[in-house]
C-alpha cells in the first residue's frame, strides 16, 4: 500500500500499529527508481 502512495497513517491504522513509526520501521523501503525520481523532482523545484 506504501508503494501505492496510501498515506502511512491509513496503513498504520488498517494494520493495527500504535504507530505510523512502526509502519514505517518494517514495512518502509525504497523501490528502484524512486530516489532517481525523488531526485529528479527536487532538481525541478529548486532549478526551475
Amino acid at each position: 500500500m506504501l508503494g501505492a502512495e496510501v498515506p502511512v497513517k491509513v496503513v498504520s491504522e488498517m494494520l493495527g500499529h500504535a504507530s505510523s513509526t512502526i509502519t514505517l520501521a518494517v514495512y518502509a523501503r525504497v523501490p528502484p527508481g524512486m530516489a532517481e525520481e525523488a531526485g529528479a523532482a527536487l532538481s525541478a523545484i529548486l532549478l526551475g
